[in-house]
């Protein structure tokens, strides 16, 4: 997510420097001594980095490089950042292997975009869309004019979805006007736990949010009372294969088959950003795709299990009747004709090369393999949990994604809560995010741990071990002691609490699900 940057005043720049420092002017060595045998011997080492303005001179390279790798190094550990499901690591970028890489690297270069200078790049992709059309069932057609699937790759589900959302639009606006009917408040059906990219569709394009409400018991959408709130003037209903909250794929087959008894000509979009590369290989006999004829379109991150680095995604469409034709520009920008469907125009070929190299060196029974360890791994964690005393929201052996969702027990006499035990996991380093789930559940707090490729029995047994060391510390401190550890963690140990980038313009927003009830959006 994309964050938005004030530009400082000379006056602010200075504010966070003690007044004494300001003042003191350390020795430095001469302007022609720019480089030394060490990096740390060059005058460079003993000079701030330039943020806010460019520098009038050159920096040697070795040194350039260096100190941005100092910077960098006060990162996180991608390896103990649980709260993501984008990919944090290759396995194939490994040491006995560098052909991901290299071939990643290789094509920095590549304008995607550039039809006729790279011709095999933009094959390429339209070799990864149709195995990932392939994989979702969808029908093929030897008329490609009004059979057969479509599809692209997108900079991540962001923009697949945006895509997405607005064909559905389009298409209902058409029917609508061809049938001589306004085409004034068009609507969109989903969950309160969406992620906010699809708040951002629906308020970029000026469609109403008819929200399904979750409740203490259930974190998905409900199809009976999801089905209920179509009327002439929605464009489509989302449902997700993997909610960000819990992870429970949403019962995609129960909608459609609603729909279709109902005699409801309403499309079905299924956000598979998550599980679009889990559940084919764990739950193959899940229909939630192409198999069920009110789904017209889907979208999946090759950033997450897809197991790329970010960012790519994909979004498919059952046929070229549910992509309306004046949504799709012919340019000949740089000497080829060709059909473009993008938010964005130039990007690199890299991540799609990095899908494709995944796609043909896994194979379906690579990713089964992953993927059945991953859900192994969540059953173990999960299991641990629950012996503990915590109680499980996620689903376990292929019904969800490979994640854990979990919360304490109501106890008045407990002096913490979920967000204190995140607090604590994080002085260990382990990002592990806290909650208040969607409205409509009572303020329900929850943390989550999503498993990737990289994490491994051995490190889930490091993680539980510091779970049970964060509890015993909170719970031999007294509650103004958790709160002003709490406040000081949240201050100088996690960035969020440190940021400066927040335009004070923009803080406090009531227009989002967020800023109207009080919940807080789960990362993707």
């Amino acid at each position: 997510m994309v964050h938005l940057s004030t530009i400082p005043s000379e006056d602010e720049i200075d504010d966070k420097l003690v007044e004494s420092v300001k003042k003191a002017h350390l020795q430095l060595v001469n302007d022609e001594d720019a480089f030394t045998t060490s990096v740390y011997g060059s005058r460079f080492a003993a000079l701030d980095l330039p943020r806010h303005e460019m520098p009038e001179r050159e920096m040697p390279k070795e040194v350039a490089y260096r100190m941005i790798k100092d910077e960098l190094s006060l990162d996180g550990n991608p390896m103990l950042n649980l709260a993501s499901f984008v990919t944090t690591y290759m396995s194939l970028t490994a040491a006995q292997e560098e052909e991901a890489e290299k071939l990643m690297a290789e094509s920095f270069s590549k304008n995607f975009i550039d039809y006729e200078e790279y011709p095999q790049s933009a094959d390429i992709q339209n070799r990864c869309v149709s195995m990932i059309g392939r994989l979702f069932n969808a029908p093929v057609g030897s008329d490609h004019a009004t059979k057969g699937a479509v599809g692209t790759s997108c900079v991540g589900s962001s923009e697949a979805i945006m895509l997405a959302v607005l064909a559905m639009k389009k298409r209902w606006k058409n029917k609508r006007v061809a049938a001589g009917k306004s085409t004034d408040k068009p609507n969109i059906i989903m969950s309160s736990a969406v992620q906010v990219c699809w708040e951002k569709a629906a308020r970029y394009f000026e469609v109403d949010e008819k929200l399904v409400y979750c409740t203490q018991e259930r974190y998905v959408i409900d199809p009976e009372e999801t089905v209920n709130l179509v009327d002439e003037n929605t464009i489509g209903i989302c449902a997700i294969l993997g909610t960000t909250y819990t992870g429970e794929y949403e019962d995609v087959k129960a909608v459609n088959d609603l729909l279709v008894r109902k005699g409801l000509d309403i499309p079905i979009h299924v956000d598979a950003a998550s599980g679009g590369f889990v559940a084919p290989f764990v739950v193959p006999d899940l229909e939630w795709d192409f198999r069920l004829e009110k789904v017209v379109s889907i979208n999946v991150s090759g950033h997450k299990y897809g197991l790329v680095y970010p960012g790519v995604g994909w979004v498919v469409w059952r046929s070229a009747e549910y992509l309306p034709k004046e949504l799709v520009f012919n340019i000949n920008y740089l000497g080829a004709d060709q059909a473009s469907f993008t938010l964005n125009f130039s990007k690199g070929a890299s991540q799609v090369i990095g899908q494709y190299y995944q796609l043909i060196r896994l194979g379906k029974h690579g990713y089964r393999a992953i993927m059945s360890n991953l859900t192994r791994t969540a059953n173990y964690l999960s299991d641990s949990l629950e012996a503990m005393g915590f109680i499980i929201m996620s689903k376990k052996s292929g019904e969800g994604l490979p994640l854990v969702a979990f919360r304490l027990t109501p106890q008045e006499d407990r002096n913490y809560d979920e967000f204190a035990l995140a607090h604590q996991l994080r002085v260990r380093g382990w990002v592990v995010p806290a909650y208040t789930m969607a409205p409509n559940t009572e303020n329900l707090k929850m943390l989550r741990v999503v498993v990737r490729e990289d994490f491994t029995r051995s490190r889930c047994d490091n993680l539980i071990a510091d779970i049970k060391l964060g509890q015993q510390l909170l719970e031999q401190m007294d509650r103004d002691s958790i709160k002003k550890q709490q406040d000081f963690i949240h201050k100088n140990h996690t960035a969020s609490g440190k940021a400066t980038h927040n335009h004070p313009k923009y803080r406090k927003e009531t227009h989002s699900i967020q800023g109207r009830t009080g919940k807080t959006h789960a990362i993707c």
